[in-house]
């Protein structure tokens, strides 16, 4: 069991038989009032974040999150297969709804964290920075700056994402997969 003062970001707790993440935790004092931890959590189950305050005499049951380290080998018809990183054969499925749009930086052979609960695999973690490759670039026009100097390019995956003007079909991009959002150019093509 934890205490209210314990609940800090990345600890898994359960709720009403649920499992939940801390994202966020603020300790507060309030004259005259008992002291609170106000949290933001959220949901590993159905992906709802929500704001709730623990009381010091609140008792809050820790979750037994197993981390595996898994490999993402292809997707079909909104089924993601993936397999266990030190056995190939032991995979398992699951539904792109689940990972709520992680699934447009899944590419094959990348390197994951499955979230286990209970026996059950509930969600994955991609690393923080991915290298892809450009698929498709617009033209970068000299001059046009006026918005910023940003165009949008399709990566090998078919995501999406906003880089500079200098970037070609052919490049090597590093992504950050949290924000969805250009870090650097790795590789001129």
């Amino acid at each position: 069991m934890l205490s209210y003062n314990e609940l800090k970001p990345g600890i898994f707790i359960v709720l009403d038989g649920q499992p939940f993440a801390v994202l966020e935790s603020e300790f507060l004092r309030m004259q005259q009032r008992k002291p609170v931890m106000k949290t933001k959590i959220k949901n590993l189950i159905s992906g709802s974040v929500v704001e709730r305050a623990f009381q010091p005499s609140d008792q809050v049951e820790e979750a037994e999150m197993e981390k595996l380290q898994a490999k993402f080998l292809y997707s079909h018809r909104g089924e993601l297969w993936f397999c266990e990183a030190n056995d190939a054969k032991n995979r398992f499925q699951l539904e792109a709804g689940i990972i709520a749009g992680k699934e447009n930086f899944l590419k094959p052979n990348l390197e994951i964290e499955a979230l286990k609960f209970n026996g059950k695999i509930l969600s994955i973690e991609l690393p923080v920075k991915i290298d892809y490759k450009v698929v498709e670039a617009p033209p970068g026009i000299k001059g046009d700056t006026a918005q910023g100097g940003t165009k949008t390019v399709t990566i090998e995956t078919g995501a999406k994402i906003n880089t500079p003007l200098f970037i070609n079909e052919g490049d090597i991009i590093r992504v950050n997969t949290e924000s969805g959002s250009y870090v650097e150019r790795v590789e001129k093509a």
